[in-house]
């Protein structure tokens, strides 16, 4: 069964499922990884993860290899067999090299030797998250969470389904990807957006922004990729 740790209001939110039996890591873990800002889901035995990870949206799974009933590798292997192509870092305490290849060659993203120093596993954690975040999903494409966006033609599809955007819309999600993880005040986005022949107001922004989020979040009242800086704009 699988349980949300409490959330970070600050920085940038990503989606993390721990996969960890042992109940003081599982709390280490969560604690540390909270507090860098990402929402946190733990599941502590192998059957659980693969449900979890094979039905929710997440940005990273840190997997334990040693778990009750389908161990960690069984967990990977299953996930990349069901197309699931989450970016999975592994954890074991065995320091084998027989066990990270055979981890590595049934899709994990990168291997971690317990005990460790939790700035290695942070570091490692936001490589993977960095690496996912601005990968393509092909040529002059960009894919984050569920959505897709194919520069090429100017449509957005979710969950495999074509969003219906206004010109606008598109235009203010591209320059929100093109600027990803920068903080932009509503006089930029008015300007570059909209441009200097338009005299919208910053209210303007708000409603699009709002209306964008209805289309592309999973729950635009907590949304997850466009997120609200108080007293500066949006990121």
């Amino acid at each position: 069964m699988s349980q949300r740790t409490t959330e970070s209001t600050s920085g940038p939110k990503r989606r993390i499922l721990v996969v960890e039996d042992e109940p003081a890591l599982v709390l280490t873990l969560s604690d540390r990884l909270s507090s860098e800002g990402h929402e946190v889901e733990v599941a502590t035995d192998g059957d659980a993860a693969f449900e979890a990870a094979r039905a929710g949206s997440f940005d990273l799974v840190v997997l334990d290899v040693a778990l009750p009933g389908r161990s960690g590798l069984d967990v990977c292997r299953d996930l990349r067999r069901e197309g699931v192509d989450t970016p999975i870092l592994m954890l074991t305490a065995r320091a084998e090299l027989y066990d990270k290849v055979v981890g590595l060659k049934l899709g994990a993203d990168d291997y971690l030797t317990k005990p460790f120093e939790m700035p290695e596993l942070l570091a490692r954690v936001e490589a993977l998250l960095r690496r996912s975040g601005r990968a393509l999903a092909g040529p002059g494409a960009y894919a984050f969470g569920d959505v897709r966006v194919d520069f090429r033609t100017a449509e957005v599809w979710r969950d495999g389904k074509p969003v219906a955007l206004s010109a606008l819309e598109y235009k203010l999600l591209a320059f929100f990807i093109e600027r990803r993880g920068a903080v932009l005040t509503r006089d930029e986005l008015l300007d570059r957006v909209w441009g200097y022949e338009a005299t919208p107001t910053t209210r303007t922004v708000d409603v699009h922004v709002a209306a964008l989020r209805q289309k592309i979040e999973p729950n635009p009242a907590k949304p997850r990729w466009i997120l609200t800086v108080h007293g500066m704009g949006y990121r």
